[in-house]
């Protein structure tokens, strides 16, 4: 019997608007789901000594498959990410394209084997493919294309105590077929007529491979109309089976956003916990909880274990590792360093020779061309992007210098995804109006002169933010109606800047410094 996991008082809310009231560590040795306010969907998990790496899916964003770090489980930090160019996988996540909203880079895996990192995940178009590094950090290779086959989602690899490895990965074109195929000796490719159907049905995915104390473990979840996704698990004494034994891990909860997929990670001191996203998004993304697993009679029940057997959502609990120092995640730039941070992704891949940080050192310059659509920001190119949190109290201000723009450009700070918000200077006929779009509804502002100005947009639990801009930096005035968050295309709301010129490439806007102030028990 594997040691069980230390007790985890179940503390749900009253409604999802309260989720976030209180995150992550608390400063007195406990926690609070979630531990990842934002959107950090399709995480996969693993130890390496004292260190733990996950991975998230990132969609059209460049760069691609975002890799955070930690030393508790609950601590996380923006590491790197794993694609450089998502033109790698294909032309539609270019620029010039901007043609795979809600597709791109989705769920994936990440190993340490012989010595290295291993990243294989799956896009819904293009089919499976492969990164490997030496260190976290990079530089990870180019990408391999391991299938080249469209319809398949949701990998993960697996090597054997004998060196074999082996890779598992769902069909869901073919009726969410789940397949068992051998690797090749290099890991690259997998190996003709080896596949062996191991799970259907039930839109089954989220595949992961383990073999514990002798037995492997095929985890993933499946959906049923009037309940929800829940987490399953089957095992069998052979990696290709028969897989006869199966067993439900945790309930649906859509009243916790049905918290589905994951990573099954062993401390070092024995215990056991379940790093998972919650399925059901919101407007700020498949946030990330942590919970305890249990192990029942050779099975790891997540959360707390109900008198049925099956694991229950559980909100806040001891910290796995009690010696990790508080962190948080990254937002604030002032780009004077010789690259973008890493909490940082475009929307698609960027025009390289369109924005810099050289050109005027210590200021982002975007410069500006024409949208795919006129006055269209989801389809405007180089647009810089973060992730928003889910947290009490949110302020992002960022200085912005619009001397550089040129007729029918348009620049300044914007939130999208299923619609799009903008605080924004315009210039026409030579007049720089401060200006706040919904969609392509526009509110004219007051004209401007040309020296630099402040952006500024808040926004609480609820995901409804105002905008304001000051002149000075210390005074503020809104402008424009409240904009209400929303999920759309698997992804939570973004914020970002952006530039673009109606007219065609002319002019260019610089942004001097970003600073995002969130709720956390660091900043309280």
């Amino acid at each position: 019997m594997l040691a069980a996991s230390a007790a985890i008082a179940a503390n749900a809310p009253g409604s999802q608007s309260e989720l976030p009231k209180a995150w992550g560590d608390q400063g007195d040795g406990t926690y609070r789901n979630p531990v990842l306010p934002a959107d950090y969907s399709d995480i996969d998990c693993i130890r390496v000594g004292a260190d733990y790496y996950a991975i998230s899916s990132t969609f059209q964003y460049s760069p691609g498959m975002v890799i955070l770090h930690s030393k508790d489980l609950v601590n996380w930090r923006i590491l790197s990410h794993v694609i450089d160019d998502v033109t790698q996988i294909g032309p539609e996540l270019n620029w010039d394209r901007m043609n795979r909203y809600g597709r791109g880079v989705w769920a994936g895996a990440i190993r340490h084997h012989a010595g290295k990192f291993w990243v294989y995940f799956g896009t819904p178009d293009e089919g499976y493919f492969l990164s490997t590094a030496k260190n976290t950090e990079g530089p990870w290779e180019p990408l391999h294309r391991v299938m080249n086959e469209a319809g398949w989602d949701d990998c993960c690899p697996f090597w054997d105590d004998d060196g074999q490895g082996y890779f598992v990965g769902t069909h869901f074109k073919g009726g969410y077929k789940t397949w068992l195929f051998k690797l090749t000796p290099d890991g690259r490719d997998l190996v003709p007529g080896s596949r062996l159907l191991i799970n259907e049905g039930s839109h089954r995915e989220a595949n992961k491979l383990y073999k514990i104390n002798g037995d492997y473990y095929h985890f993933y979840s499946e959906h049923q109309p009037d309940v929800g996704r829940y987490v399953m698990m089957q095992r069998a004494t052979n990696i290709a089976g028969p897989y006869t034994e199966k067993r439900q891990l945790s309930h649906a909860q859509r009243e916790a956003r049905e918290p589905n997929q994951g990573g099954l990670v062993q401390t070092e001191q024995g215990n056991w916990y379940f790093f998972t996203h919650h399925g059901a998004g919101d407007w700020e993304g498949r946030c990330a909880s942590l919970l305890p697993a249990t192990w029942v009679d050779g099975w790891p029940i997540f959360g707390e274990v109900g008198s049925d057997g099956i694991g229950k959502m559980v909100w806040s609990g001891r910290k796995p590792e009690t010696n990790a120092p508080m962190v948080t995640l990254q937002t604030d730039d002032d780009f004077s360093g010789p690259k973008l941070a890493v909490q940082w992704e475009w929307n698609y891949q960027p025009r390289a020779d369109k924005w810099s940080l050289s050109e005027r050192p210590g200021w982002l310059r975007l410069h500006a061309w024409k949208p795919l659509r006129r006055d269209d920001l989801k389809r405007a190119g180089n647009t810089l992007t973060q992730r928003v949190m889910r947290t009490q109290r949110n302020a992002v201000t960022v200085e912005f210098d619009p001397a550089g723009m040129a007729n029918g450009q348009v620049a300044g700070l914007c939130h999208y995804n299923r619609n799009y918000a903008t605080i924004a200077v315009r210039r026409e006929n030579g007049v720089l109006t401060i200006e706040s779009a919904r969609n392509q509804t526009i509110l004219r502002g007051p004209a401007l002169t040309t020296k630099p100005l402040w952006l500024r947009s808040e926004w609480g639990v609820d995901g409804v933010c105002r905008f304001s801009y000051s002149t000075d930096g210390k005074s503020f005035t809104s402008l424009g109606e409240p904009y209400q968050f929303a999920w759309a295309d698997y992804r939570g709301e973004r914020i970002g800047l952006f530039s673009y010129n109606n007219s065609g490439e002319a002019g260019y806007a610089d942004f001097d410094s970003f600073t995002y102030r969130y709720d956390s028990a660091l900043t309280r």
